[in-house]
C-alpha cells in the first residue's frame, strides 16, 4: 500500500480559514475515493497534518488530481507551506512513525 503523509502551516488566521475552507471538502473526497484504506486528520506541533492509505499509487494520483483536492492545491501556495511525504509500507505506520518519516524527509529537503 501507499502511504501518504500530509504536513501544512498556515501564515495567518486568514489562511488558516482558506485552509479550512479547502480542506474539508478535500478530505470528504479523500475518504470515499476509490482506493482509499485509511484517512485522519491530526493538528501536531501546529502542523495540519493528513495520513492516508491507498491501494496503489494509482489511487492516490487519481484523487490528488481530481476534484476538490485539485482545486485546493492550486491554492495552498496562497496562504501556507508545507510538504507532502509518500512511500510504500506493507503495514499502517503509527501516527508517530508516519510524521517522523514526515519530518525526516522535509529535513533532506532543505
Amino acid at each position: 500500500m501507499i502511504i501518504s503523509v500530509t504536513g501544512l502551516r498556515t501564515h495567518s488566521l486568514w489562511g488558516r480559514l482558506r485552509f479550512y475552507w479547502l480542506a474539508i471538502p478535500a478530505f470528504r473526497q479523500a475518504k470515499l475515493a476509490k482506493g482509499n484504506l485509511f484517512c485522519e486528520t491530526r493538528k501536531i506541533d501546529g502542523v495540519y497534518h493528513t495520513l492516508t492509505a491507498w491501494k496503489s499509487r494509482k489511487h492516490m494520483k487519481h484523487y490528488v488530481l481530481s476534484g476538490a483536492h485539485r482545486t485546493a492545491m492550486g491554492q495552498f501556495s496562497q496562504f501556507a507551506t508545507g510538504a507532502v511525504h509518500s512511500f510504500e509500507s506493507e503495514t499502517m505506520p503509527s501516527w508517530e512513525r508516519a510524521v517522523q518519516n514526515w519530518r525526516e524527509a522535509a529535513d533532506s529537503y532543505d
